[in-house]
């Protein structure tokens, strides 16, 4: 599978007293990754929104495995998990500029429309840019 590679460099103020970035900054790092993957595909935050709906976050994973240093340059790699569902799962991994794992996540978001109530289905303008994403990513 292909990613969506969005670069991070780790900045003063995302350091801890450890003097590595602060675990909270990660969830800012995916999150920057999502949205440059969506952005391509019309299904932004608020590209979204401009559709109907919205794709709260109802699950985050993490699994922290090496730090990240102030002034680090690091790639947020992002993927889109196959679901039969109305939710959107995306695969992140985070590696520095040798290409070493820093941390892999996932994150779930479940499609409601703007007043907040949850969709069951795919409504069909969005599986239909959902379907050009999967095959970019599936692409060489």
């Amino acid at each position: 599978m292909r990613y969506h590679e969005t670069p991070v460099t780790v900045r003063f103020n995302e350091v801890d007293a450890y003097r590595v970035a602060w675990h909270g900054h990660y969830v800012a790092w995916l999150e920057t990754g999502r949205l440059g993957l969506t952005g391509l595909f019309g299904l932004d935050a608020f590209q979204l929104a401009e559709l109907g709906y919205l794709g709260p976050v109802v699950n985050l994973e993490i699994k922290y495995l090496r730090p990240a240093r102030f002034n680090d340059q690091l790639t947020v790699k992002t993927g889109l998990v196959p679901t039969d569902s109305a939710t959107l799962i995306f695969e992140s991994v985070i590696v520095d500029a040798d290409g070493v794992k820093l941390a892999s996540a996932l994150t779930t978001h479940a499609l409601t429309d703007l007043n907040g109530v949850l969709q069951f289905q795919l409504p069909a303008v969005i599986a239909k840019r959902l379907a050009r994403m999967r095959s970019w990513l599936e692409s060489p």
